[in-house]
């Protein structure tokens, strides 16, 4: 039987550590108490740990919601409503989710989403042009698009 054995981590030494892990990449406050969590420190030892590296500015929730947005749209070319829901994941504030949801450029969203549903209509081997728009269209809705657009960009392809 092996027992496991953890270092208790000192106020000051898990501090460390965990900016260490914040300055890695932007990190929600939900994932910085998960860590904390992991490393065995809970409850007001891991808020007083939070709110220090909050202060020190390795965890802000608004440049973590606008990067995560950011990130999601442009590498994984997710929509509004599934960034909204993946930031909702990280327990993101209204405030915080609604400004990283309104970085991005209308034309440059749309765009996105045009070339998303071309290049899946090139794909799709669908003689049935019905059929083919309803997969087209439930791909782009399931990458986190707004229905109403993705069939607009559909009807206006004919």
């Amino acid at each position: 039987m092996r027992t496991e054995h953890r270092i208790k981590l000192t106020p000051n030494q898990a501090v460390l550590k965990a900016a260490g892990f914040c300055a890695y990449q932007e990190r929600s406050h939900k994932e910085v108490l998960e860590r904390l969590s992991e490393w065995g420190i809970w409850g007001i030892d891991a808020q007083e740990i939070l709110l220090t590296l909050i202060e020190q500015n390795y965890v802000n929730e608004e440049r973590f919601a606008m990067a995560f947005a950011g990130g999601k749209f442009r590498v994984k070319h997710w929509g509004r409503v599934k960034i909204k829901q993946g930031l909702k994941l990280h327990d993101v504030s209204t405030y915080c989710m609604n400004k990283a949801l309104t970085q991005f450029d209308e034309e440059e969203y749309l765009g996105t989403l045009s070339v998303l549903i071309e290049k899946k209509w090139a794909e799709t081997k669908d003689t049935n042009t019905y059929q083919k728009k309803s997969k087209v269209a439930k791909y782009a809705i399931g990458k986190g698009f707004e229905q109403e657009l993705v069939w607009d960009i559909l009807k206006a392809m004919g």
